[in-house]
């Protein structure tokens, strides 16, 4: 029988063992053993396909792996200790000495740092698209051009880029297109279908959605991800047994979570839009956002998270966090619970007030992450924290 995407993230799992477990058990274990000399020299060779050490492969991570594989709609993929290093696998899997990138000139701000900071010790070149005038993408593409990479929706500007577009641009040029689909997920948003050949997420947020471990994924097409296997398995930034355990479990409840999440975040939008205390508010359902046609084409939903700009700026923000009762200042989105920052401060400090204001950042705008809470709660909260902003 024909299964759908989230009926698999419940259903796909590890084969039982001889204890007829109906839980997947925790395969909390370094190494893996071998029945004959002969077995185990047959799988070194990969003449057999059998689990060697965790660093390689684990039987957790797989199932974590399957799953994503079936709510993305790709061939294959591998899990990662943190979103981060899921990142810098697939730029150093694939990028050389002399080689360039384009990427979307709005990206997380530790990515910003590989990019702009990093690159330069292995002479790899990048140029910076705007989000805002797609008709000059091409024009950044080289002869040494190997990766396109974006996130969609930005963090945290909540920018939406072309997929359809993108994809075709892509393929045209034979370069590799590389998605983050961390704000979206599966549930609201599939980059494969739309012609990325790589697809990742840092798993420690929606993926986990309780913020209790860090992981990251990439999946896509079966080619690319052996070569990052091949780096990742030597380099060494593999997840641990016990994260993909939990973020395998956690994948069961995903698309009910998200599904909450956005009806909180509808509802939150609809309670500010118009408030007199903010310059503006950004959600990607919303009929004032600029790429908003765009949105609802790609997505099913509009998210979890929402930005506002606040008149007062810098002071005000400060004011506004100071003033909340429930929400979580915390660096993490993405959690069953409601969590506030300012970007400009924290995630993307590392940028200069006018790269800041280049993507979106100004000084007084607030990311809200927001949870599954009662959203009568959510919003009294955010609502007294504005009178006091």
């Amino acid at each position: 029988m024909k299964q759908s995407p989230n009926t698999q993230a419940v259903r796909i799992q590890t084969p039982r063992t001889d204890q007829k477990e109906h839980s997947t058990p925790l395969f909390l274990t370094s190494s893996f053993c071998f029945d004959s000399a002969e077995e185990m020299r047959a799988t070194f060779a990969g003449e057999l396909e059998n689990n060697i050490y965790s660093r390689f492969e684990n039987p957790n991570a797989q199932e974590f792996i399957d799953k994503m594989c079936a709510l993305e709609g790709t061939e294959s993929g591998f899990a990662t200790a943190s979103g981060m290093s899921a990142i810098f696998s697939c730029f150093m899997t694939f990028l050389n000495a002399g080689d360039h990138l384009v990427s979307c000139s709005s990206v997380f701000g530790s990515t910003h740092t590989i990019i702009t900071k990093f690159f330069k010790r292995w002479n790899i070149d990048y140029s910076y698209a705007d989000l805002n005038d797609p008709d000059s993408w091409e024009s950044l593409i080289k002869p040494n051009t190997k990766m396109i990479y974006v996130e969609t929706p930005t963090n945290p500007g909540l920018d939406i880029v072309d997929l359809e577009w993108l994809g075709r641009l892509a393929k045209k040029h034979n370069v590799i297109l590389v998605v983050d689909n961390c704000f979206a997920t599966p549930i609201l948003q599939r980059p494969a279908d739309y012609g990325a050949d790589l697809v990742l997420h840092s798993a420690t947020k929606w993926l986990d959605g309780q913020g209790r471990v860090l992981g990251g994924i990439i999946v896509g097409r079966k080619d690319l991800i052996h070569e990052i296997y091949l780096f990742s398995r030597n380099t060494g930034p593999s997840i641990s047994p016990f994260n993909a355990w939990l973020l395998s479990k956690s994948l069961e409840t995903l698309d009910v979570r998200i599904q909450r999440h956005c009806d909180n975040a509808e509802a939150l939008v609809k309670a500010l839009d118009g408030h007199p205390k903010l310059n503006s508010i950004k959600y990607p359902f919303h009929p004032s956002h600029p790429m908003y046609e765009i949105a609802k084409k790609q997505m099913k939903r509009g998210g979890g998270l929402v930005t506002f700009d606040l008149k007062g700026g810098l002071e005000s923000g400060k004011n506004f966090l100071d003033a909340l009762e429930m929400l979580t200042l915390t660096s993490n989105l993405g959690d069953t619970r409601s969590i506030a920052s300012h970007p400009a401060s924290t995630t993307h400090a590392k940028l200069t007030p006018e790269e800041q204001l280049a993507v979106g950042i100004t000084p007084g705008l607030i990311r809200i992450s927001v949870g599954i809470e009662s959203i009568e709660d959510i919003k009294a909260d955010i609502l007294q924290a504005l009178e006091k902003s």
